[in-house]
């Protein structure tokens, strides 16, 4: 199976149903297929071959999930990117990538001008929205295309598109911060993007009457994935551009009847202040899930107060493979720490440096083995040797997380640390989520993030920034009240800094980089 067989086989079984909701506007699964596949004779038209790379430069809309599918359609790679991203970064994907068509909006006519001044291999520009004189062409060798004209000229559609591909060519590249500051590709097959989907969607137990709501980014593999998941089972995607406006976001929840809510930690941070949430009908909602970064404790008892009948899944993945684990939600009560167990069709180990296994609550690196393994970094030979490494059989291959955990007598997997995040005072190693966990404790903590900064006798002290409630009055006094009386002497913050707010990364998680 293709990735772009999620969007054939529902349009088979479903034509008139509606696959996606973005705004006012309603789209089916014919609707979706014939754009799509029009799209995608256009990008053959334009001399796309296969496993050219393309890049989606768009916010979350119907124009986004059309090129996708017509990019693999059409037997390319598709690679999508954040709006917000400026043009250094995009000029630099583009030619790391070796990309050779985007698919631009026209609002960001100047950003994309400017990358494309560095970036002289991109042979085609498909513009989105109104047309500018001004914006065609937007640099000198790139061709200039408008989506509204591509879309309905007949010409460019041929009968068949034809075989466009097997299972391990490459789908997708997803473009994540890297070590040195330049992003690192994650090279997805289709064979990969596959086994994830149908693992994640097996244990969500979803169904064709499934309405999810996704506000992420589709940039962000987490988002992606909801479009995915939701086209592969025959779903209904409401697609928001984001959750900056959360009561809106909430009617939209309650209008649609939506079951499913992907949510982020500094979502869950808006949602806990909001006052009044008793007014929404939540009875449609199935389930909650969280990923991206661990929810501390108190934050998933308020959740489970919040919505008494929901089911909610605390997750963990990462890029280089989709998603490893998930915790049953009738284990939350009483395992709120853990992030649950393996999901189907996958395997881990939590071994020590000498890629030993550890015994059960022994820290050590989670070492994640199944077909959700992606491929490597694009143009990254050694980092990839370095994070992806053989396993016992031929094409087999272990993908070493980078993330500190411990495992406990029933196989219960529990996130300690980013390896590169523990903080090393006063002789000892130090989890930032245990501290941060106890800190979120305190009433009227909406965040925190606890990062170490230099110290001339510890080495690196520990430093706690919080985001606080609207109307709290806590103290630097307080919360080291409160951690003096929770948490060991070495574990105590040192510096307490107070933030209006946190930076964040693309995909929601706090910049702890940049609060460096």
């Amino acid at each position: 199976m293709l990735v772009q067989d999620f969007l054939k086989n529902s349009a088979e079984r479903f034509p008139d149903k509606t696959a996606l909701v973005c705004g006012e506007q309603r789209y089916t699964y014919a609707n979706m297929l014939e754009q799509s596949s029009r799209l995608a004779g256009a990008f053959r038209a334009m001399g796309l071959r296969r496993q050219d790379r393309v890049v989606i430069f768009c916010e979350n809309s119907v124009e986004s999930v059309v090129s996708l599918f017509a990019t693999i359609m059409a037997g390319g790679i598709f690679v999508m990117l954040n709006p917000a991203m400026k043009a250094k970064k995009l000029a630099y994907i583009l030619n790391n990538s070796g990309t050779r068509a985007i698919v631009a909006q026209t609002a960001k006519a100047p950003v994309v001008r400017d990358a494309l001044a560095a970036a002289p291999e991109v042979r085609h520009v498909v513009w989105v929205g109104p047309l500018k004189a001004d914006t065609c062409p937007p640099a000198a060798g790139a061709v200039a295309h408008h989506w509204a004209q591509l879309l309905v000229d007949d010409s460019q559609v041929p009968a068949s598109l034809g075989a466009s591909g097997i299972d391990v060519d490459l789908a997708t590249i997803i473009y994540t911060s890297g070590s040195t500051g330049d992003p690192k590709g994650v090279m997805s097959a289709h064979c990969n993007m596959v086994a994830a989907a149908r693992s994640i969607t097996t244990y969500l137990e979803n169904t064709p009457a499934d309405i999810i709501l996704n506000t992420l980014p589709l940039s962000f593999d987490y988002g992606l994935y909801q479009l995915l998941m939701a086209f592969m089972f025959g779903g209904t995607l409401v697609l928001e551009p984001s959750f900056a406006f959360p009561y809106r976001v909430l009617e939209r929840l309650v209008r649609e009847k939506v079951t499913a809510f992907p949510i982020v930690p500094t979502m869950v941070a808006l949602l806990l202040q909001m006052q009044d949430l008793s007014r929404f009908d939540f009875s449609s909602l199935r389930y909650i899930s969280n990923t991206a970064a661990a929810l501390p404790v108190p934050h998933i008892r308020r959740l489970i107060e919040l919505f008494p009948t929901v089911r909610i899944y605390s997750m963990y993945g990462l890029t280089e493979c989709k998603r490893v684990a998930y915790l049953p939600p009738e284990k939350l009560a009483v395992r709120p720490g853990s992030v649950g167990i393996p999901m189907p069709n996958c395997e881990v180990f939590v071994v020590n440096e000498e890629g030993r296994e550890m015994g059960p609550n022994q820290v050590g690196e989670l070492v994640i083995r199944g077909a959700n393994v992606m491929q490597g970094y694009w143009g990254a030979p050694e980092e990839t040797a370095r994070r992806f490494r053989p396993g016992k059989y031929r094409g087999d291959v272990l993908l070493y997380s980078g993330d500190l955990f411990r495992r406990d007598e029933e196989g219960f997997l529990y996130f300690v640390a980013r390896r590169d995040d523990m903080i090393k005072t006063k002789g000892e190693r130090v989890s930032p989520k245990e501290i941060e966990s106890v800190i979120c404790e305190l009433k009227g903590v909406a965040e925190v993030a606890v990062i170490g900064v230099p110290d001339y006798i510890q080495g690196l002290a520990v430093k706690a920034f919080l985001v606080l409630s609207a109307g709290t009055a806590l103290s630097k006094k307080d919360v080291l009240h409160h951690c003096k009386k929770h948490l060991e002497p070495y574990l105590v913050p040192k510096h307490i800094e107070f933030r209006a707010t946190f930076p964040k990364t693309s995909s929601g998680k706090i910049d702890k980089k940049s609060l460096r």
